[in-house]
């Protein structure tokens, strides 16, 4: 039956109605109006960020920037520009005394098989680097191992928080410069060396300066040491050398090993004369690397003397003629910032006259004798003595002061 339109009314007919597709438009440039500054708001209304003509930014509440203020780098002289045992002469590095560069220390169970050196090269932004040179041809065995690491205190990473449920995401980034090229590796560890994040990187052009980053997984399992306070909080180790006793194949995730780098990466001491350099050394919190952490030189000193500190020259320090023959000369000193620990070591790095005045000017150098310290040392000062020197006044010169010319050394290292 055919339907008739009656005046003033309207026939309804069946019509399907289709969505409309609306693509989220991509902005690439966002313009302000000549000489008005750009104001960005939310969706109430409300002003977030003005950029002004100049173009200066102003936030209207806090500003969350993860990574960019405070303690970024939790490496301490990344920049390799602190070298205060050494003053950039070459080094060979021995179990009893491994430190480099402050706060660096070239780790071996070899002696002799490889030197360290800072030197003025480094990529733009750099002045200095760590130069390791192979002292040999040395064939590695099952169970040798050969590095460059620095050992972190736990609260410069407790935030990272290994070990735990929290356990973040971290990135080690860093310039590295080498005569061999190929696969390298080196590892995160725990501070009992029963954890590690064994990881790789690859060199590909030789005697060139390039960038290497290295994303660090959260650890959440319950094993390792993970120092949170004034201890050892983690390793991180640069491989130059290891056996198949410290080396794995699996990389980029954690495992109970004490392995030092990946299976199959570049045996820097197995080739004479081959050198490696790094500088620009950085751990951060999250994912990404970001720019380097530039701290003052001031800064940077003091936070590598509060595990080592050193008279840069011989001085002239009040000193006292201890023990019952004068056998102990002994000096007070105070340091130049609070130490790590208030179980420090000293050395006698020169040890020149002491001079003291016993109805008249007297002096003596003092010889032999053990470094320890009179009375308990604290995080703030201590009293650094020699104990049982050979060639002792004698008694009645005990508790005489004068001035002792030398020459000390410090350290907390862990």
């Amino acid at each position: 039956m055919a339907l008739t339109q009656l005046p003033g009314t309207m026939i309804a007919t069946s019509t399907t109605l289709t969505t409309p597709t609306i693509t989220t438009p991509t902005i690439n440039t966002v313009t302000s109006a000549t000489g008005q500054p750009l104001v960005l708001q939310t969706n109430n209304g409300t002003t977030a960020v003005t950029i002004n003509t100049s173009q200066q930014v102003s936030f209207v509440n806090n500003v969350s920037m993860p990574n960019t203020f405070g303690f970024k780098n939790r490496i301490i002289n990344g920049a390799m520009a602190i070298d205060q045992r050494n003053s950039g002469s070459s080094y060979t590095p021995t179990s009893s005394s491994p430190y480099t560069v402050d706060r660096w220390a070239g780790y071996s169970n070899q002696a002799g098989k490889f030197t360290t050196q800072q030197v003025a090269d480094a990529p733009a932004g750099f002045t200095y680097s760590t130069k390791i040179t192979s002292s040999s041809a040395y064939s590695v065995q099952s169970n040798d191992y050969f590095s460059f690491s620095q050992q972190i205190e736990g609260y410069n990473v407790q935030d990272i928080a290994w070990g735990t449920v929290n356990s973040q995401y971290s990135t080690l980034s860093f310039w590295v410069k080498s005569s061999l090229t190929g696969s390298f590796g080196g590892s995160i560890q725990d501070s009992a060396e029963q954890v590690c994040f064994a990881f790789t990187y690859t060199i590909a052009s030789a005697n060139t300066w390039q960038y290497q980053t290295v994303t660090i997984l959260p650890y959440t399992g319950g094993s390792g040491t993970w120092g949170r306070t004034n201890g050892s909080g983690c390793f991180v180790w640069f491989g130059l050398g290891a056996g198949s006793g410290r080396t794995q194949s699996v990389t980029n995730q954690w495992t109970s090993a004490q392995n030092l780098q990946p299976t199959g990466t570049t045996q820097v001491v197995a080739t004479n004369g081959a050198t490696i350099q790094f500088t620009g050394v950085q751990l951060e919190v999250g994912t990404q690397a970001t720019s380097f952490d530039y701290r003052d030189y001031g800064r940077e000193l003091m936070m590598a003397q509060r595990y080592y500190w050193q008279d840069a020259n011989v001085n002239y320090r009040l000193g006292l003629l201890d023990g019952g023959n004068a056998d102990y000369p002994s000096l007070y000193i105070t340091y130049p910032v609070p130490m790590r620990t208030a179980s420090p070591s000293c050395t006698f790095l020169t040890v020149s006259a002491f001079y003291y005045n016993y109805s008249g000017q007297r002096y003596f150098t003092p010889s032999g004798g053990t470094p320890g310290f009179s009375g308990t040392p604290t995080t703030l000062y201590a009293i650094p003595r020699l104990g049982g020197i050979s060639n002792y006044p004698g008694s009645t010169y005990a508790q005489c002061t004068g001035q002792w010319n030398v020459q000390i050394a410090i350290s907390t290292e862990l």
